[in-house]
């Protein structure tokens, strides 16, 4: 069997395309980078693909030979993107595979999409759902609505696992619904299972654990997964969850506040009849992976990075800013006339430097890739300039040389917790 993943990428694609590979079967994995896919997905084809620009006519030459097309892309978060990736892009792909005779389609949804759902999300997914359903007979297909997935490597374990590292764990109140969570290893045994099902194949099959609970009791479960006792529980304030989730941090956004309230449930029965699997309670399948130290570290890491980075921009703006705004312009003559710098080359030079700060602090702000390392270069040419000239810093009692020595550190670290990938 020749699988094509669309969005092999992702979560569920990247552990879907894994354990294909594994088994043996001729795996081609498709998403917008894939020299970035030939790297995570050893064992696979990779091709290049865009939902969000692609017509049924660029998948043609893609879909030679290929036996079955799961399609896993998503996005969450991105009004926008919504119509063109999940609806009109995963059409394009459906209509493709029928017209190059594909004979089975997996479609991963979401649990609640519908016509009238509430949010775009549920609402673009259903689109692609209703399309790919209303082809009958003409090819096999199943469309998989996953409830909270949880697993290695997912936006949504980082998240609630975070949360279960805080020493203080937050309960979000009557904006906590519930949810069935199913574990990614078990949603990948069920897409396999599907992919090896007879045909003909239509189903519309609900991917849920055994167990509904709130996101409080999925958090308790794993700060037992972590191996730390239990905390104690303060309820956030609505007003507060409502702040945060205007900032769009991730998945804590307005629209999935929204759907954790309104709750994402369904019996798991008819998910066991059609596959013969049970998934097992989101407890036990964490347990087949116990955490060790580097899963509770990033855990306790994920909330501290984003401060460690303002402050390091903090830094290097307040760095261009004083010297321009607050130091007496002949303080700033006289440092730098020490290294044979006068007149227009010594403002020149006073306001390239100052400049050249800032723009360092905004592009930390603006997530710019190797801004932290840039800024260790420039605090190192810096320092090697005030040795030279003003030894005696280094034993100033106020400290200005030596407690650069922090801010070097301070910027490999968030150099180190960078995490886009080329």
């Amino acid at each position: 069997m020749h699988v094509l993943i669309v969005g092999a990428s992702g979560f569920i694609g990247r552990h879907l395309a894994a354990r294909l590979v594994t088994e043996g079967v001729r795996v081609t994995a498709a998403g917008r980078s894939p020299d970035r896919l030939r790297r995570q997905l050893p064992g696979a084809a990779a091709i290049r693909c865009d939902l969000a620009a692609d017509n049924a006519d660029d998948w043609c030459d893609r879909l030679a030979g290929v036996d079955a097309v799961v399609n896993c892309a998503g996005l969450f978060g991105d009004d926008r993107g919504y119509a063109r990736v999940h609806s009109g892009g995963a059409i394009a792909l459906f209509d493709a595979c029928r017209a190059a005779g594909v004979g089975r389609v997996l479609q991963i949804s979401a649990l609640g999409a519908a016509a009238d759902a509430a949010s775009a999300y549920h609402r673009s997914k259903a689109a692609a759902d209703d399309h790919l359903a209303a082809m009958e007979a003409a090819i096999g297909w199943a469309i998989v609505r996953p409830s909270l997935v949880i697993g290695y490597g997912g936006q949504s374990s980082a998240l609630f696992t975070t949360l279960a590292a805080l020493p203080v764990t937050p309960d979000l109140g009557r904006a906590d619904g519930m949810v069935q969570p199913i574990h990614v290893d078990d949603l990948v045994e069920i897409l396999v299972r599907l992919l090896r099902a007879p045909l003909p194949l239509a189903a519309r099959i609900d991917a849920v654990g055994p167990t509904p609970m709130t996101t409080a009791t999925l958090v308790t479960i794993l700060r037992g997964w972590l191996g730390l006792r239990d905390a104690i529980r303060m309820t956030v304030p609505r007003w507060l969850i409502a702040g945060v989730a205007c900032l769009g941090n991730g998945p804590v956004t307005r629209e999935g506040m929204a759907m954790l309230a309104a709750g994402n449930t369904a019996c798991v029965e008819p998910l066991v009849a059609m596959t013969g699997y049970r998934p097992a309670p989101i407890a036990q399948a964490l347990a087949r992976r116990p955490a060790n130290e580097a899963d509770l570290r990033s855990a306790r890491l994920a909330p501290v990075a984003p401060v460690l980075r303002a402050a390091l921009a903090l830094v290097w703006c307040a760095g261009g800013a004083v010297p321009l705004l607050f130091t007496p312009l002949a303080v700033n003559m006289e440092w730098l006339a020490r290294v044979g710098l006068s007149g227009t080359l010594a403002t020149t030079a006073l306001w390239a430097g100052a400049l050249t700060d800032v723009a360092i602090g905004g592009a930390l702000l603006l997530r710019v890739r190797g801004a932290a390392l840039a800024g260790i270069g420039l605090m190192a040419v810096y320092m090697l300039i005030l040795t030279a000239i003003a030894p005696e810093l280094w034993a100033d009692p106020f400290g200005p040389l030596v407690k650069n020595l922090a801010v070097f550190a301070l910027s490999l670290a968030v150099s180190a917790l960078e995490t886009r990938h080329g």
